[in-house]
């Protein structure tokens, strides 16, 4: 099962021809970092659901350079360390301040237990250690050590709070572990942002109802939204999340535009919505939104790509790839933003909250 919408062709590690596209810098909420309308997720170098042979990541990595993307967010948990290794060793003879990097904070990395056992998780093929989840201190501390070995990197650009949800904790393991940050890991975290080690502090979401929880405990930067700020699926984080950061000018940075698959698929067999084959409900959503944006001469994939970015709010939206390909079409895509009287119409059929 793969997370990335375009169909790939390898190859053999040449990054694909692609005009350098013009990335003006938006505002990151008050962090005062400004970050690129478009940026590269790298959970797929961790090979998420499908592989990635080396010479691929590198031209994933060269593609997205060739094209003018410099900002690259990854994490420990892509591939295990496989995608910040990667993500790092391309980033190596660059100068420093050429590129922005965030990476994430919330699990820790040890030897198994059994080195004879393999590791069942999405990650094809990733790194042998078995991970947990830590919020603490000393846990943080740890964890952007880690990251910059991995990464090369003396300064690490932002860093996400990683996976602290429903998703991933029950509600009685989720009040202890934001409990845990808030008591313990926070500090960490207040020290790498005034000492100039981290630039911003953020935190990624995967289901809705939770920047508040955060925001009533810490002053975080940004949000990391992923998949609930999607031209399938906004209404409930418009109408209960962005009144709130809004007020507080928090920044995001929208993930998983395109809805795991059928926001650039489109309603084909076999699509997915959210990591999941996708219901009735939503391939007739994904239809119907398709049709206005035929009308309009616009695939539903660029419309997918471009919704989030009409948000003063977000500053830039992070799609992923497992084939250099894929980055090159998703740039093509970008320099070709949707006409007005598109989102006028969707807007009017209620199609899309204006």
């Amino acid at each position: 099962m793969s997370s990335l919408p375009f169909a790939a062709k390898a190859s053999a590690g040449r990054g694909a021809e692609v005009p350098p596209s013009d990335l003006p810098l938006r505002p990151l909420g008050r962090s005062g970092v400004q970050l690129p309308a478009l940026g590269l997720g790298c959970a797929g170098l961790g090979e998420l659901f499908t592989p990635v042979p080396e010479a691929e990541s590198d031209a994933i990595l060269q593609t997205a350079w060739n094209a003018g993307i410099r900002y690259f967010d990854t994490s420990p948990w892509y591939g295990r360390g496989k995608s910040e290794h990667r993500v790092g060793r391309f980033l190596w003879d660059k100068p420093r301040d050429a590129a922005i990097v965030s990476t994430k904070v919330g699990r820790l990395f040890r030897r198994r237990a059994d080195v004879t056992r393999e590791i069942a998780d999405q990650w094809l093929a990733g790194l042998p250690f078995e991970p947990r989840f830590d919020y603490t201190y000393d846990g943080i501390m740890r964890s952007y050590e880690d990251s910059q070995q991995r990464l090369g990197l003396d300064v690490i650009d932002m860093l996400v709070i990683h996976d602290l949800d429903h998703w991933h904790h029950d509600e009685a393991a989720f009040e202890t572990r934001l409990r845990e940050l808030a008591q313990s890991g926070w500090r960490a975290l207040s020290e790498l942002r005034a000492c100039g080690a981290v630039k911003a502090v953020g935190a990624g979401i995967n289901q809705c109802g939770f920047t508040g929880r955060f925001l009533d405990l810490m002053p975080l930067d940004f949000f990391l939204v992923a998949l609930r700020l999607t031209l399938l699926e906004h209404a409930p984080f418009l109408a209960d999340e962005l009144p709130r950061l809004r007020r507080d000018g928090v920044g995001i940075v929208a993930g998983g535009v395109f809805s795991s698959g059928l926001g650039a698929s489109g309603p084909v067999p076999g699509a997915l919505f959210n990591y999941a084959p996708a219901g009735p409900d939503a391939l007739a959503r994904a239809a119907a939104i398709e049709t206005v944006c035929q009308a309009h001469g616009v695939t539903l994939a660029a419309a997918a790509l471009h919704y989030p970015l009409r948000f003063s709010e977000v500053t830039s939206v992070i799609p992923g790839a497992v084939a250099a390909d894929q980055v090159a079409a998703i740039v093509t895509l970008y320099g070709s933003p949707p006409p007005e009287a598109l989102w006028t119409d969707l807007s009017s059929a209620c199609l899309v909250s204006a």
